[in-house]
Order: structure tokens, then sequence, then C-alpha cells
């Protein structure tokens, strides 16, 4: 089911000042994808989610789940959450503890006073697609979080919804639970194959889950595409930075030659893979810390050679992070843990043009 939102704004009084939650968002979801909100705290992810659902009334806009307009601030529209035909996962579960599993996944068939044949097939089902079967009269609240999350899961699938949302339903698990749990719900998502809307600030979640991510800064959509654009082709130097690790140094665009943009920088004269139109000045150069191979000693002069010598070392398990100073630079560099490196001494690196990204804004 698709999800159009235009003009969007929401706006809340604190201490006397309004605050623009919501700037005049627009976004289109594609139907039977899993579309990411992706954002710092405070950015207005939530807000955006809870409006989808109409848990919050915008002060202007329009929102359309499929070919319904479900608010409209000129038409006068606002169909109330029960009837919009959508699921919902909260970060913190929502289980009712005085609830059994079963009584938990079967409320909202019982809100629609659907008959008790139907309840018990239908959370027999759900519990099924979570991995849940035989704990149907367990307490809610006896179970893992991990399995409390698939109760909310079942719960939120049970009713068979046009599209589920997911407000960062795994924050509140700790770090191994919550890969395994992101897994699990990837798997369940692919299988449903419906419309999921997922919040988070995480990027690992946004990026390993996703088919299309919009990042949101201040009430605002910054940038929306795929993981794979988001992260090696940002557009601006907030997105760049916010999704995943960054050396981002000031650089200025001399000239273009061929495909290539020839860039002065601290890290000396590079040649950029060229994205976009030319042009000629001031601008940030971006390079991920895992396309800095570094190798010990100077290295022989080639094109995009940069040579520094190592300020400190720390082993993380599967790399070391090394920082590289380059003159008055540093950068964060990864580096594998068979290398012999030590700090104080010489290296370089090679970068890859289509690993050196230009953002002007």
């Amino acid at each position: 089911m698709r999800i159009r939102v235009e003009g969007l704004r929401k706006h809340y009084v604190s201490d006397g000042r309004t605050v623009a939650a919501l700037d005049g968002v627009d976004l289109d979801i594609p139907a039977n994808s899993i579309f990411t909100l992706l954002g710092p705290s405070g950015c207005g992810k939530t807000t955006l989610l809870r409006c989808i659902v109409g848990l919050e009334t915008p002060d202007e806009g329009e929102i359309a789940i499929g070919e319904e307009r479900v608010f409209s601030s000129r038409r006068g529209i606002a169909v109330p959450p029960e009837k919009r035909g959508l699921g919902m996962v909260f970060q913190s579960y929502a289980i009712w503890p005085h609830m059994t599993v079963f009584d938990n996944v079967a409320y909202p068939l019982r809100v629609r006073r659907a008959s008790k044949a139907r309840i018990a097939q239908k959370v027999a089902e759900a519990l099924r697609f979570v991995q849940l079967e035989g704990v149907e009269r367990r307490s809610a609240t006896r179970l893992s979080g991990g399995q409390q999350q698939r109760v909310a899961l079942a719960r939120a699938l049970v009713a068979e919804p046009k599209v589920i949302l997911f407000d960062e339903p795994l924050s509140n698990l700790d770090a191994k639970l919550r890969e395994e749990t992101r897994k699990a719900l990837e798997r369940f998502l692919g299988e449903l194959g419906i419309t999921a809307v997922y919040v988070t600030h995480d990027r690992v979640e946004a990026l390993a889950l996703s088919n299309s991510i919009a990042v949101m800064r201040a009430g605002s959509i910054v940038e929306t595409g795929s993981p794979q654009q988001i992260y090696f082709a940002a557009r601006t130097r907030f997105v760049a930075d916010f999704i995943g690790r960054a050396n981002l140094v000031a650089a200025t665009v001399r000239a273009e030659e061929g495909d290539q943009l020839v860039v002065d920088s601290a890290l000396g004269r590079l040649r950029c893979a060229q994205r976009a139109p030319l042009r000629i000045g001031e601008a940030t150069l971006c390079i991920r810390p895992e396309f800095m191979h570094l190798r010990p000693g100077d290295g022989e002069p080639v094109p995009n050679l940069v040579r520094g010598r190592i300020e400190s070392l720390a082993f993380v398990g599967e790399f070391y992070e090394a920082q590289m100073r380059v003159g008055d630079t540093l950068l964060l560099a990864r580096t594998e843990p068979e290398v012999d490196l030590h700090v104080g001494d010489p290296v370089h690196f090679v970068i890859d043009p289509a690993h050196c990204l230009l953002l002007w804004q």
C-alpha cells in the first residue's frame, strides 16, 4: 500500500516558544517496501510516524494511504487511527502484563468482535509466523525481550494491516539480541511483502533493513534514496557524516579531466570521480575509513597517494581502528589485523577516485 505525504507541518509550543516538529514534509513511500525514517533524536521522525498512524494531528498538509486520503487540513478530513487499517509496533513493546501471550495477540481481533474460531485461527497463524508456537498460555512479560518484541509484531500482524509501522522497536534490546531480532524482522517483513515504515536513529538498522531511507533533520527530509545511494553517494555533509564513519576534509575543486575532478586538499592533490556537473571552488571531501587500506612505508609515487604517520591504534575485534596524521589533519582508517603497524610508523594509502566523494552542502 503506497503512502503519500504532502506539505505536512506540525508545531508544538514549548517554554513559550513555537517549535516546528515537521516543516513542510513531502514523502512518497512505495507499496510493498521497507521504508525507514532515519535521523537524530528530535528530528521529527516519530512525530511523522504518529501523524501517519493518526495518533498526532498535523497543522497542515495531506496524508493518503493507498487511494484513501486519511488526513487533509484543506478538506477537513481526519480518519481516526482504528479506521486507517494500520498496525504499529512500539519501542516499549506495549505488552499487557496481566494477559497471556494469546490474549495480547488476540486483542485487536476482540476489539473488532471477531468470532472465537477466527481469533483462534489468526492468533495461531501469527504466532507460528513469528516462531512463538507453544507459548500461548504463558504470561507475556515472562518472555525474553526479543520474544516480547515478536509478540508485539504478532499482535500488529493479526488483524492483517495494509501497512505496519515501527517506532524504534529494537532500542530496548542489548546489542547481540538487537542484531538477532533485526535479522528475524528482516526475514518476516520480506516474507510478508507489505508496506513497512520503520523509525530509527541507528544507521546499521536502517542500512540492513531498508529498501529506501529518508534522512531527517530539524523537521525536514534532507535526502531520500536506497541504502547504497545514501551511504556511498550522499549529497550533503550532514548525511555523509550521520550515515557512517567519515573523514571530512576541506577541499577545492580545480578542474575537470575526463570523468574525474582534480581536487586540492590537506591530503594533497587528488582525483575524484565526477558524479555531478562541474562546480569549481570550495567543497568537502568525504573518504570512508574502510576504503583507506593502510600500508607501511611511504609507497611509490602514484596518483591519489596519501602519506602520513600512525597516531594511534585501537583493536576492536574484526579490525584495528587507526588514526593517521597527514600534516595537521587526522584521518580515521580501518586496518586488517594481520597488517603489522605500530604507533609512529610511516604509512600510506592510495584512494580509488570512485571512493572520493565530493560534497557541496
